[in-house]
């Protein structure tokens, strides 16, 4: 396969910035430019396992693998994603998609009523969502593609249905590409059995991705763990000593959520004008009174902006979710945090409170909750979830502004164990 060093692709990609048309094989020949990394390795494995940053890649390596076996002969592909919408939007109809892919001539056609794409030779690619994994018992195919493994909402499960179905043909072969987090199903890949592993850098393939945009992330999150999993590629696992575990974020996501009897949009305002820290904003839910109430994590709105932009997300928030009233922290702030927040809604209901213990002090009861089971997770949450799995760890400086807000949600909406805080 003849691969272009990157230096080469210089002068096509500003052409095509620059409106002009590019060659024709160019355009629709993977092999003239695929980086090696892109095209799958060689060796008798079952799954291949791209582990890429954001960026980097992954998804067009996943959809060219799929084109070449549908070109050698392959009739049945199961296409999974995270849910049906990645597989439309992402999978088949993006940028780096199969309808987008290859030819004109060669393209699949979607057929949305059953939720597959037809080739013109006959092959089928057939969506599945791994909310689902059952719609995965019965069908057989000869080749998948599964796409964000590590953002599945039940990998494990949906990844052993995928593979009792690939049961066709000569060599049936799984791709998974997935940025990577350290979750127990991507672990248990890794130096498996006939798993080829490929880690590939966002930084490796700058010569695609807009001016800039990497020195840009590498202004904003150099060093920080979200950088060195989703631009790096690279598995961060649990640091030693803190206070959430992957382990326990995984058996959140499985529990079945309770139907929320009451919601409180939770706060942890930034410091200052915004420039620096997030604001933390954790959308939660509770049923059930004392030590047998139960709470549901349902929503992550945190983001960075000066306060007027933050409180008018808070207040969106409440009205998207029909929330009872907002706990904001006011450590940093105190009566500012209030007037800001009703600034953005006059008759927004907060309740301002303020720690008396330190942070891991006020964790550890949240923490407990979820060993025992009673908080179950309505999604994937990725910023939130490596915060909270940072988050008391020795020499882990970063704010955990989503985590605290997760903590004061828990701490407001559950009668039992939660920080000691004070009204104001």
């Amino acid at each position: 396969m003849r691969c272009l060093d990157p230096s080469a692709w210089d002068p096509i990609v500003q052409e095509v910035r620059a409106g002009k048309k590019p060659p024709e094989e160019w355009l629709y020949d993977w092999r003239q430019w695929a980086h090696g990394k892109q095209t799958a390795p060689p060796g008798d494995w079952r799954i291949w396992m791209f582990l890429g940053g954001r960026g980097a890649g992954k998804t067009r390596a996943g959809a060219e693998w799929v084109r070449a076996q549908v070109a050698a002969g392959a009739r049945r592909i199961a296409l999974v994603g995270p849910a049906f919408q990645d597989v439309r939007e992402v999978m088949l109809g993006g940028p780096s998609g199969l309808m987008n892919l290859g030819y004109p001539h060669e393209r699949p056609a979607y057929e949305v009523s059953r939720r597959r794409v037809v080739w013109p030779g006959g092959a089928v690619g057939y969506a599945f969502s791994a909310e689902d994994p059952d719609g995965l018992r019965g069908p057989q195919f000869d080749a998948a593609w599964a796409d964000e493994f590590a953002a599945w909402t039940r990998p494990q499960e949906t990844l052993d249905m995928l593979r009792l179905g690939l049961r066709l043909g000569a060599d049936p072969r799984l791709v998974i590409t997935t940025t990577p987090r350290a979750i127990p199903a991507v672990k248990n890949l890794i130096g498996a059995p006939g798993v080829a592993l490929t880690r590939y850098a966002t930084v490796e393939n700058r010569h695609n991705l807009a001016p800039g945009f990497i020195e840009a992330m590498e202004a904003q999150y150099a060093g920080s763990h979200l950088f060195r999993q989703e631009l790096e590629g690279m598995l961060v696992d649990d640091p030693e000593g803190a206070v959430w575990t992957r382990a326990l974020i995984e058996q959140a996501l499985r529990l079945e959520a309770p139907e929320p009897e009451r919601i409180v949009v939770a706060v942890d305002p930034p410091a200052g004008d915004g420039s620096g820290d997030a604001c933390g904003i954790i959308v939660a839910g509770a049923a059930g009174t004392g030590r047998t109430s139960r709470a549901v994590i349902l929503a992550d709105a945190s983001l960075h902006a000066r306060p007027e932009a933050w409180a008018a997300r808070v207040a969106e928030t409440f009205e998207a979710h029909d929330a009872d009233s907002v706990v904001a922290e006011a450590n940093q702030g105190g009566d500012m945090v209030r007037a800001v927040l009703q600034a953005a809604a006059r008759d927004l209901p907060v309740r301002l409170v303020r720690a008396s213990r330190g942070k891991r002090a006020r964790a550890e009861p949240a923490a407990a909750l979820y060993a025992a089971g009673r908080v179950a997770h309505a999604g994937r949450f990725p910023a939130l979830e490596d915060q909270m799995c940072a988050f008391g760890a020795p020499g882990e400086h970063a704010s955990p502004d989503r985590a605290d807000a997760l903590v004061w949600a828990l701490a407001a909406l559950m009668d039992a164990a939660g920080p000691r805080m004070r009204g104001m």
